[in-house]
C-alpha cells in the first residue's frame, strides 16, 4: 500500500532524494525510507517536505485524481 507520494513528487519536480535530505535536515537513508514507504514522516516533516517542493501536503499523501474524485481540492 502506498502511503505517501514523496518519491513521485520529487520526480515531478526534478529533485533528488539527496537534495531533499539536505533541505529538511535528514539523512539520505531516512529520506529514502520515506520515498520507499518503509517509514512515514511525521506531520512536521511532511510539512517541511511540502514547503521545499512547493506543494500542498495533500499532494504528498494522495494522488491528484483521487483527491479530485473525493472533492478535496
Amino acid at each position: 500500500m502506498k502511503l505517501n507520494r514523496i518519491k513521485s513528487v520529487l520526480v515531478e519536480r526534478d529533485k533528488s532524494q539527496q537534495w531533499l535530505a539536505e533541505q529538511i535536515g535528514k539523512s539520505f537513508s531516512t529520506v529514502n525510507a520515506y520515498c520507499c514507504n518503509r517509514q512515514q514522516p511525521s506531520l512536521e516533516i511532511l510539512d517541511k517536505v511540502a514547503e521545499c517542493l512547493n506543494v500542498d501536503m495533500k499532494e504528498l499523501i494522495i494522488e491528484r485524481r483521487e483527491r479530485d474524485s473525493l472533492n478535496l481540492k
